[in-house]
């Protein structure tokens, strides 16, 4: 893939990642604790569940996370985490149909495998409590620090059915590591994916970051022939988001290090000529899958989705999140847990769930999120399958956005027709900026650089 550096770096600005639509911007105090308990009392029983476990704790800080963490070494606060974790669960049980089957659950943090492998046999054994109903062929996964992983935390896991987990690499290159705060050698990740391997994970996903401090093309080049050694299946390699107006520890960072876009234009075009040529296919966006893995059979079928936990296979489904900060999703609202402990807690004290803010979905929404997920999922969009499902013109209802548009179908970017819209290969890496037209929110964060992370 041959890259106009030049035409690319034009099309940097702020735009969102789209892991949900409305994005979190748009979660509002307007939607009610009251409102959200009617949402999960009225859900479709015969809709499966897919639950998301937030595990907040780092012992300390790598400067590039973006996530909700909580630094601390101490074993009381893990401990009573746990107890209001359980106490979460006993009163959404009170709310929530526990015995619809569930197709997908995922432990992030933080560092869930900070938790001791008695923990965390003690914390899943109490969630089967509460969801007894797990399908067969359910996804059930974990993101993992390779440092703080053991062989006990991996059985136990394996035997509570965990089939796939996501190590967190970022890069090999010992002066980025430090400036990240992040030391994290070769060997130490070698020795988690051996542990993966050994208990039958059957999907092992690696994480990178460019766009970090030092980081070129060179070094970038030895960090991929390095992780190609772990022979992952999966590969997730993200642009770095530099948002120290959000996150504290990025200020850190000193920016003066860090890659021109240029360059970053460079480490990408290479990282995708990498993988591909050593047999795996770009999925998504910056996730890169084996041609046998599920990832890359939904995308041919058009049959990918996206949500807060990432690329799925597992659509249809009502996302539950519990935990400090976790968010969920129905058909028509988003959900979001109070993001400082104190507040979490005080919730639960008082018998309710740790419900903070969240956006009920207007039928506007609803078609735009339509839009804007298939686009960020499989790259294309079946204009009579969308007007079929929602019963409007598309042309005429995004009218506005067509015109926007024009621009990258005269670069080749995308080709609109009566029938389809669809991403060139090229066009793929800007699939933020593709999907921003249909965003009918960007209007008023226009004038801010300080909102979303820049989209190359």
């Amino acid at each position: 893939m041959e890259l106009d550096f030049a035409k690319f770096t034009k099309y940097s600005k702020p735009g969102p990642r789209y892991t949900s639509y409305p994005t979190a911007l748009e979660f509002k105090d307007d939607f009610l604790y009251d409102d959200y308990i009617k949402k999960l009392e009225s859900q479709d029983s015969s809709r499966p569940l897919s639950l998301y476990f937030h595990l907040p704790f780092c012992k300390n800080a790598c400067y590039f996370c973006g996530c909700n963490v909580v630094f601390t070494s101490k074993e009381d606060k893990m401990l009573r985490y746990m107890d209001y974790l359980k106490r979460e669960l006993a009163i959404l049980s009170k709310h929530l149909d526990m015995n619809r089957e569930v197709i997908q659950m995922h432990f992030g943090g933080g560092t869930p495998t900070f938790f001791s492998a008695e923990q965390l046999d003690e914390i899943i054994t109490e969630i089967k409590k509460y969801f007894p109903n797990f399908a067969d062929d359910a996804e059930i996964s974990c993101e993992i620090d390779p440092r703080h992983i053991n062989e006990d935390q991996m059985k136990v896991m394996a035997g509570h059915g965990f089939n796939r987990v996501s190590f967190g690499i970022q890069d090999f290159n010992e002066k980025v590591q430090q400036a990240v705060h992040r030391i994290q050698p070769y060997n130490v990740t070698k020795d988690a994916m051996d542990l993966a391997r050994k208990y039958n994970m059957h999907s092992v996903n690696v994480d990178l970051i460019y766009g970090l401090p030092f980081q070129t093309l060179d070094t970038f080049k030895e960090t991929l022939d390095l992780a190609l050694t772990l022979n992952p299946d999966r590969f997730a390699v993200f642009n770095y988001a530099h948002v120290p107006w959000l996150k504290k520890t990025m200020r850190k960072i000193d920016e003066t290090t860090l890659p021109r876009p240029d360059e970053k234009l460079a480490i990408m075009q290479y990282t995708i000529d990498f993988l591909t040529s050593n047999g795996y296919k770009m999925i998504g966006m910056d996730h890169f899958a084996k041609p046998d893995d599920e990832l890359f059979k939904a995308i041919e079928k058009g049959e990918l989705h996206r949500n807060f936990q990432g690329y799925t296979t597992k659509g249809g489904a009502d996302l539950i999140g519990v935990g400090l900060t976790s968010i969920g999703e129905g058909v028509d609202y988003y959900a979001q847990n109070f993001k400082d402990m104190p507040s979490y807690e005080a919730a639960i004290d008082a018998g309710k769930l740790p419900f903070e803010r969240g956006v009920m979905l207007s039928d506007d929404d609803m078609i735009r999120q339509y839009v804007i997920m298939e686009l960020m999922s499989n790259f294309k969009l079946d204009i009579k399958r969308f007007e079929s499902l929602f019963d409007v013109e598309f042309k005429v209802y995004f009218e506005d956005a067509l015109r926007e548009l024009e621009v990258f179908a005269a670069e080749d970017l995308i080709s609109v027709s009566d029938e389809h819209i669809e991403c060139s290969e090229t066009g793929t890496l800007l699939i933020r900026n593709i999907a921003m037209p249909f965003d009918a929110y960007m209007q008023q964060h226009a004038g801010s650089s300080k909102t979303f992370s820049k989209t190359v």
